[in-house]
């Protein structure tokens, strides 16, 4: 029997308990599984885990809930009748292995590998393996919303400016200063080993907050220093900063000097972005500009915490290199308490992207426009969902006519709803797996019941990429007939007799651990559950920046090289009320959406008893004001259009959101409404949002935020 943790429960003589780690969203919560005769009793908060210290959200605290939910899928099935019926019949797993092989080699004979596509939704312990499945068969086709709109970005941002992802240090001894929460409310959501529990212990410890939101969130609300802008205008913001810092010569001067590249250019770059030139595009005051760019400069460490808010308009890769530049000239890269690059003490998954020839490689969905998020510049090559989306409904440049989706609801969580649906009902074939049946799902040929992250192996280096502390997941129980995505993978492969990606999961795992640092097998970490790597601060003294240059590159010469700007600038979104003035007297108000509900991850969750209660309907933030001048009152469903759509939400009426502003949230469907469309075009803010150009050049990132819109109390007219 594995040994407890101190402070947590201790076996009985007929109950063994299991370390694991909560995956119910991005996560890295260590938790501790009660297993008495096969079945799964209890779970709690270990308190040995680096992240959470035994404390577990509302989401990991309803576990028991999901692995025992009687709306789990519970065993495969094939679609009878026409697409989205809703009528189903049981198969057995031997069944739909054997015609989802067929199906795809009939696909890859007549059209070519490129024409199946893989989809998956936000990173968890299954994402490397969607596109390592997809590389394996041939097709360079594979996307997550996520590398185009959310992280990814970061990601591959700061591997051409810094060499590395940097991460908030919340585990080291030092506490940071000064956090800046730009676009970012960490205590309603889990980044990969940054938990809403480990970054509320490093909120209570700073001594100077600053936060950047359009809303007056509960941060914004203790902080000392709140910036409202207006949604959209991160990039101008963070030049002023930037100018303001250069100007007054608040940066870390030894750092700049010898660490730094193109520190003149930028300099040169900035040297007209003043507080006043940003006031105006930003509605941020002058004062309150110089004010942050001080308390932050002059703060030892500082932590920049940045959000998916910054990711959400075309202007997103510039706009995350000027934020990022911010805590870089400033001393705070690699030091105790601030950015850190991590230790990457975990091999990883084999991505088999060596398996595509450079023609292959070449047809990927986006490759001659977004380099960045399609080729060169990548960490990890992914399609473009917008052409993806194109090839679906027009065979231009070719035809995409299977889609393999792993844990995603597509019509909730990819933007445009309805052009998803359009492209979605012209495909061949659909394969879905997944935890519930969904809107998405039931568009499917064939459906997979998907294991929770309580029934299955995983190895994670969290936080992702930095590798710092390296978990595992184990299975408690098995429900029904249920399968892990990676046993699903490594089936289709062997079914398929691709060349490679056969492994057994537990194969890779191994071998992960044997390129990592830990010294430690997949089994014996099982046993332990973690390991947390030895921290080392400045490696940079000593190793340089992974760049062309070995330094910092404030200018980038790899952006460069890829026939982009080396530097950040200023860009308005496509659709505002500066770009767009006519459309904005049809649709006066800017939307935002996007912020994390503490009750769910993204679009999941909402079947469950327990965390439905923290959120029951869907909420939208609204001034008074605005709401008095179109007859809405507070808790009154109220309508919200645009050009492409209409959805109906709850009033929320606070003076904490401006005026020309309005907060959507999003992800809503509604499991409990009929199938097969389960509520998703009611609710649901990505039918107001648009998959069409323009793209931000470098990484193909259409416009989620800073759109138009309008409002008013909602008529009960169900047919509106």
């Amino acid at each position: 029997m594995d040994q407890v943790a101190p402070g947590a429960s201790v076996p009985t003589e007929d109950t063994e308990i299991l370390k694991s780690v909560c995956r119910s969203c991005h996560g890295g919560c260590g938790v501790l599984m009660h297993v008495k005769d096969d079945v799964l009793v209890k779970v709690e908060g270990d308190p040995d885990s680096p992240f959470s210290h035994g404390r577990l959200c509302p989401i990991g605290n309803a576990t028991h809930e999901m692995v025992y939910h009687p709306d789990r899928l519970k065993y495969p099935m094939r679609r009878k009748g026409p697409r989205g019926a809703g009528t189903w019949e049981r198969i057995s797993w031997d069944e739909a292995l054997d015609e989802i092989a067929e199906k795809l080699t009939k696909i890859k004979a007549e059209y070519g590998a490129e024409a199946v596509h893989l989809g998956t939704g936000t990173g968890r312990h299954h994402i490397r393996w969607v596109s390592r499945f997809a590389f394996s068969f041939g097709s360079p086709n594979w996307s997550e919303p996520g590398f185009a709109q959310c992280f990814h970005p970061r990601v591959n941002t700061t591997f051409l400016t810094h060499g590395d992802l940097p991460v908030s240090d919340f585990l080291g001894d030092t506490q940071a200063e000064c956090i800046c929460y730009w676009g970012h409310q960490p205590l309603n959501s889990g980044p990969d080993g940054e938990t809403r529990f480990n970054a509320r212990d490093a909120f209570q410890h700073a001594q100077k907050i600053i936060v950047i939101d359009p809303r007056e969130t509960f941060l914004a609300k203790k902080a000392d220093l709140w910036l409202q802008l207006r949604p959209g205008s991160d990039d101008a913001l963070a030049l002023a900063m930037i100018h303001v810092i250069i100007e007054e010569g608040l940066e870390d001067t030894d750092f700049v000097e010898n660490y730094t590249h193109g520190y003149a250019e930028l300099a040169e770059r900035v040297k007209n972005m003043t507080p006043e030139w940003a006031a105006e595009i930003t509605w941020v005051p002058a004062d309150k500009i110089r004010e942050a760019a001080r308390m932050f400069a002059t703060a030892k460490p500082a932590l920049m915490e940045w959000g998916v808010a910054i990711e959400h308009t075309p202007n997103c890769i510039q706009t995350v290199r000027a934020v990022s530049i911010i805590p870089s000239i400033t001393g705070n890269i690699d030091v105790p308490g601030g950015w850190v690059f991590g230790m990457h003490g975990l091999g990883p998954v084999p991505s088999l992207i060596e398996n595509l020839s450079p023609e292959q490689n070449a047809k990927r969905l986006g490759f001659e426009h977004f380099k960045m998020l399609c080729g060169e510049g990548a960490q990890l090559p992914a399609a473009h969902i917008p052409s993806v989306l194109k090839a679906m409904r027009t065979g231009d440049p070719y035809w995409v006519k299977a889609m393999l989706i792993f844990g995603n609801n597509t019509l909730t969580t990819y933007g445009d709803s309805k052009t998803v649906y359009e492209s979605l009902m012209k495909l061949d074939f659909i394969v879905c797996a997944d935890l519930f049946m969904t809107p998405t799902a039931e568009l499917a040929d064939i459906i997979l019941p998907a294991a929770f992250w309580a029934e299955i192996n995983e190895v994670a280096g969290l936080p992702t990429i930095s590798g710092n502390v390296i978990v595992a997941n184990q299975p408690a129980v098995r429900t029904h007939e249920c399968r892990s995505d990676e046993e699903i993978f490594s089936e289709l492969a062997r079914r398929l007799d691709l060349p490679v990606g056969t492994e057994t999961p537990e194969e890779v795992y191994e071998a992960q651990m044997a390129a990592g640092g830990t010294g430690l097998s997949f089994e014996e970490l099982k046993k332990v559950g973690f390991h947390e790597m030895e921290m080392k601060y400045r490696k940079y003294e000593t190793d340089g920046f992974k760049t062309p240059t070995g330094k910092l590159e404030l200018y980038s010469e790899r952006l460069k090289e890829m026939g982009y700007d080396p530097l950040p600038y200023y860009e308005e979104p496509p659709e505002s009320p500066i770009s767009t003035p006519e459309l904005a007297e049809e649709f006066p108000l800017i939307l935002t959406t996007g912020a994390r509900n503490p009750f769910f991850f993204n679009s999941e969750h909402r079947q469950i008893k327990s965390v439905r209660k923290g959120a029951k309907q869907p909420i939208t933030e609204i001034h008074p004001d605005t709401a008095a001048e179109n007859g809405i009152k507070d808790g009154d469903w109220m309508w919200i259009e645009n050009a492409r759509g209409k959805i109906r939400q709850i009033a929320k009426l606070t003076t904490g959101i401006d005026p020309r502003v309005i907060h959507t949230e999003f992800g809503w469907w509604f499991p409990e409404d009929p199938a097969p469309e389960y509520g998703v075009w009611k609710s649901n803010a990505n039918v107001l949002t648009s998959v069409k150009p323009p793209f931000d050049p470098q990484m193909g990132t259409y416009q989620l935020r800073s759109l138009l819109c309008r409002v008013s109390k909602y008529d009960g007219d169900e047919a509106a």
